[in-house]
């Protein structure tokens, strides 16, 4: 049986982050896809206080939870549709990657650019370096563009 075509999108806290997700989810709905919605967690520093270090972790993994579930709710009043959510952690490209590669089912990872300036860190790692290794579709959704417009070309 083979996995229903899923639109991958890396949620952060920012703006391009929720455009990318805006374009993914209307595009799905478009064309009968599932949405995933991923936040990655860095690994926390080696600290001497074990329970600082537990706590840290813990605290950015809440973080990540309550940033996914606010942004699949948001996805949710765009297209009726709940997207699946997970929590990945590590490098967030090398993170990526490996669940990119892990799940064949993945068709486009969307990624949202900065409105301004570079493009960002995910960006120039999917689009440059591992261009060539990705299993599947890169979308590129420009962080400047407005809801209507989204609507547009989805």
């Amino acid at each position: 049986m083979q996995a229903a075509a899923t639109y991958l999108v890396v949620i952060e806290d920012s703006p391009e982050s929720r455009t990318a997700m805006r374009y993914a989810v209307l595009r799905a709905a478009h064309v009968g896809a599932a949405v995933q919605l991923v936040a990655v967690v860095r690994p926390t520093e080696f600290l001497h206080f074990g329970a600082l270090q537990t706590a840290m972790a813990a605290e950015a993994r809440a973080d990540a939870d309550a940033m996914l579930a606010a942004q699949a709710q948001a996805a949710a009043a765009l297209s009726g549709a709940l997207p699946a959510t997970r929590v990945l952690h590590g490098d967030p490209a090398a993170a990526i990657l490996a669940h990119i590669k892990a799940n064949p089912g993945i068709r486009a990872l969307v990624l949202g650019t900065a409105a301004r300036g570079n493009p960002g860190a995910l960006v120039g790692f999917f689009a440059g370096e591992a261009a060539s290794s990705l299993p599947c579709i890169l979308m590129l959704v420009p962080g400047g563009l407005d809801p209507d417009r989204i609507a547009t070309l989805a």
